[in-house]
């Protein structure tokens, strides 16, 4: 079948879930079973203890050391088998509870270089040297603290109620998620053959647009496949008062900005979303000195692999393009940094989960949503052959001051803001029972 097929029927299939979800609703979900509330309420201060720790002490992709020990430690005395190291920082817990299926839930783990503006009284105030050796400040800018918790507070729900479900679940602590290369390194390091390999895998991400609590899907295609291209142009340098005696790839690589714009506005199918981002842009030392080269860093964002090679492709030839027709001495370096491909939701699994999530959280808390732009590299899970993936949001924005704002015309901070600080307890209780409820409905006792 075509790739152009696979999305059209993926897009019918998506397309279903809105009068799926209605008849879920109508038809009344399973709620969480009542223990399992008064459990939750009593375990909160220690959830709430735990994000206040993991928020005050942020790690990079790849060096959560502390992070990884902390949530080992937590579910190991839960009773589940633990291993650390996997791809360098994570974590990998297994609890083996009689015959069903395996399913996964992720949690991230890394923090971004960003230096938090909360005011929070647990703020941040972490600095660390980086890879390339700079000290940059660090923050739980994205959530991940919240959605660790409540990985901890679902685990600990699940270990406490074995009796409610039967199969093996298989919690993750992935690093480095930010880099978007984090789930590719487990992989790599034999999370499927080293471990069981999950028939299902669950995410949950906090999201700055719907109000806290509310739990939020999307059928099919959800997040962009992501990729960084990097371009050096090539001129000759010389002295700014005589152009005509070089050449300027500072002209060469402006032409390449406005260039690149047109492979969105006239190459594409504007049904088809495609993001270029010049992110950076870098060349010359002063006013009267033409430099010999230019540096360009693009975000390239898709969903469908067709359209991602084509554009690719695309921008080494209007380099390549523009570079010659400035009469240019070589043509330009065009390195393309592969990222990670398009989350797909799986919709006959997002159907049934919708409908336990309904019964979790009551049906006026879960929303369908668009797709988005951004990426997660949650997707590598889901292209393992037999590993049926969903990635679902959260609202995480006290309603009232979204609705303020919203009236006011006036954004609030987002994730990747210094600012973000999610409506943490209304959140993650909410992001557990959503969790657990889908967990229960995966894996329902034998018998």
């Amino acid at each position: 079948m075509k790739p152009s097929s696979i999305f059209l029927r993926r897009a019918l299939s998506a397309a279903a879930i809105a009068a799926a979800s209605g008849a879920a609703s109508s038809a009344g979900a399973a709620p969480l079973p009542a223990p399992f509330a008064a459990q939750l309420n009593a375990n909160y201060p220690a959830i709430e203890s735990l994000y206040q720790d993991l928020h005050r002490n942020p790690e990079l992709g790849f060096q959560e050391h502390q992070t990884s020990a902390k949530l080992a430690e937590r579910v190991k005395a839960l009773g589940y088998d633990v291993t650390t190291g996997v791809a360098g920082t994570g974590v990998v817990a297994i609890l083996k509870n009689g015959p069903g299926p395996t399913v996964m839930l992720r949690t991230e783990m890394d923090a971004l270089p960003v230096q938090e503006k909360t005011g929070l009284p647990f703020a941040s105030k972490v600095t660390v040297k980086n890879a390339a050796g700079d000290t940059v400040s660090v923050a739980q800018a994205c959530g991940h603290d919240l959605h660790m918790s409540a990985w901890y507070g679902t685990a600990k729900l699940m270990a406490d109620n074995r009796k409610a479900w039967s199969g093996t679940l298989m919690l993750i602590g992935q690093p480095s998620e930010e880099t978007v290369h984090g789930a590719e390194a487990m992989l790599k390091d034999g999370l499927f053959t080293r471990f069981p390999k999950p028939d299902y895998a669950l995410s949950f991400h906090d999201d700055a647009t719907m109000p806290s609590g509310t739990i939020l899907y999307h059928a099919g295609a959800f997040r962009a496949s992501s990729d960084v291209v990097n371009i050096t142009v090539f001129g000759q340098g010389g002295h700014g008062a005589v152009p005509h005696e070089a050449r300027d790839p500072i002209v060469i690589a402006a032409r390449l900005v406005m260039a690149l714009q047109t492979l969105v506005s006239r190459e594409n199918n504007p049904i088809d979303p495609v993001v270029i981002t010049i992110g950076s842009i870098h060349g010359g030392t002063q006013a009267n000195i033409i430099p010999d080269q230019v540096k360009l860093s693009l975000s390239v964002r898709t969903f469908k692999p067709e359209v991602r090679k084509r554009v690719l492709a695309s921008i080494a030839r209007e380099a390549r393009g523009e570079a010659m027709a400035a009469g240019a001495p070589k043509e330009p370096l065009v390195q393309v940094e592969p990222g990670t491909d398009s989350v797909y939701n799986d919709p006959a699994l997002i159907e049934r989960m919708v409908k336990a999530a309904q019964g979790a959280v009551g049906p006026e808390f879960v929303k369908e949503m668009p797709p988005k732009m951004t990426s997660e590299d949650f997707s590598q899970y889901g292209m393992q052959p037999g590993v049926k993936a969903i990635l679902l949001h959260v609202g995480a924005v006290d309603a009232k001051r979204l609705e303020a704002a919203k009236k006011a015309g006036e954004p609030l901070p987002g994730t990747h803001s210094p600012q973000w600080a999610p409506d943490f307890k209304p959140t993650v209780v909410n992001t557990i029972k959503a969790e657990t409820a889908i967990l229960l409905d995966l894996m329902p006792p034998k018998g």
